[in-house]
């Protein structure tokens, strides 16, 4: 910034003085013509211009100089009204760009780019609390429907202590169960918080990749088979990773119920495990309904939930995939998502770490 201006102020000085050299020469030329003519033509206007000529020239000397120093002593101070004009230009909310004289072009661009810049920034602020507002309704919603569930039916236990055993069991077990949900909802929450604050630690060993998602494929299978879903998974042998076991599991956990929740009815859930030079390449490949490319760019987004998952009141509050991204990351790995004729595919490398 510093040279820019040094170069503007070096641009200003070169003409001042080339409008003064100019300036003396044309008197010079002056003094010589006036010379040639006096000895060629005999005037008394002319004579009289001749003895006077020093006089003449001295004071065409200080009108010039009056002048030109006096033009280039105001422009700067238009230069300066021309800034405090483009400094509120800048924080205009509009298209309008600064325009500034030309010995000012290099800061206009600059102060055209701090326009552009705090224009975005003011609409991240704006996309930021619209986020934050819907966060606040989801949170809101996804919290309050089983809470409602809860008071609802232990209502009704409290008003009819005389109700069958049987009904009473099943009141119960329905309060439990959003209960439950209740509880997996604001843990997650806290989970995504700790992780925000960078206050989680690793605690990395050597695992066996195979061993633990065939172990995660044994939980899920229950849920699998509610909508007749399987899970396939093929690796090469002895494939290991420095990793912390517990996290890893959580991330193949979030990924394989997620399938499971998305996945056509009777279709298989294909996972594959393969070593790509100093990497593990990770695969969770379900048949499901294809994801446009608005919703594969958000879906790692916190509190990100297809439109049918939070209309059916299941599953958690869309933050699965964001924590499995934030521990993927505290491994030093990518995930990535993507959907083509009605495939939906999460690919996961993690370093090995030999």
């Amino acid at each position: 910034m510093g040279k820019r201006q040094l170069s503007s102020k070096k641009r200003i000085g070169l003409r001042l003085y080339l409008a003064l050299f100019l300036w003396t020469i044309s008197g010079i030329v002056f003094v010589f013509a006036l010379q040639f003519l006096c000895s060629k033509i005999n005037s008394d206007i002319l004579m009289w211009l001749y003895w006077r000529m020093d006089a003449i020239f001295i004071l065409y000397i200080i009108v010039g100089f009056v002048c030109f120093f006096s033009y280039f002593w105001k422009k700067p101070w238009g230069y300066l009204d021309e800034l405090i004009s483009a400094t509120e230009t800048i924080y205009e909310q509009n298209d309008h760009t600064v325009k500034l004289s030309e010995p000012l072009k290099e800061l206009e661009n600059q102060l055209n780019q701090i326009k552009m810049s705090v224009l975005l920034s003011k609409k991240t602020a704006k996309d930021a609390e619209n986020k934050k507002n819907e966060i606040v309704m989801y949170l809101a919603h996804d919290i309050r429907t089983p809470l409602t569930t809860v008071i609802g039916y232990l209502s009704l236990l409290n008003e009819a202590p005389d109700m069958p055993e049987n009904q009473k069991e099943k009141y119960i077990k329905v309060a439990l169960d959003k209960a439950d949900r209740l509880e997996k909802l604001i843990n997650e929450l806290f989970e995504i918080t700790k992780y925000n604050a960078h206050t989680v630690t690793l605690r990395k060993e050597r695992i066996d990749l195979h061993c633990l998602i065939a172990q995660l494929i044994d939980e899920v299978y229950p849920t699998l088979m509610e909508n007749g879903n399987t899970a396939v998974f093929s690796s090469e042998e002895e494939l290991s990773l420095y990793a912390d076991p517990e996290k890893l599991a959580r991330v193949f956990s979030n990924l394989l119920r997620n399938a499971a929740a998305y996945s056509y009815p009777g279709t298989e859930i294909h996972i594959t495990a393969q070593r790509v030079e100093r990497n593990i390449h990770i695969t969770f490949q379900n048949q499901g309904k294809t994801l446009s490319q608005d919703q594969l760019c958000g879906i790692f987004e916190k509190f990100s939930r297809l439109d049918e998952a939070r209309l059916s009141n299941t599953g958690g509050a869309g933050l699965g995939l964001s924590i499995a991204e934030e521990i993927i990351h505290l491994h030093g790995g990518t995930i990535t998502a993507s959907s083509e004729n009605e495939t939906v595919s999460f690919l996961i490398t993690l370093p090995i770490c030999d």
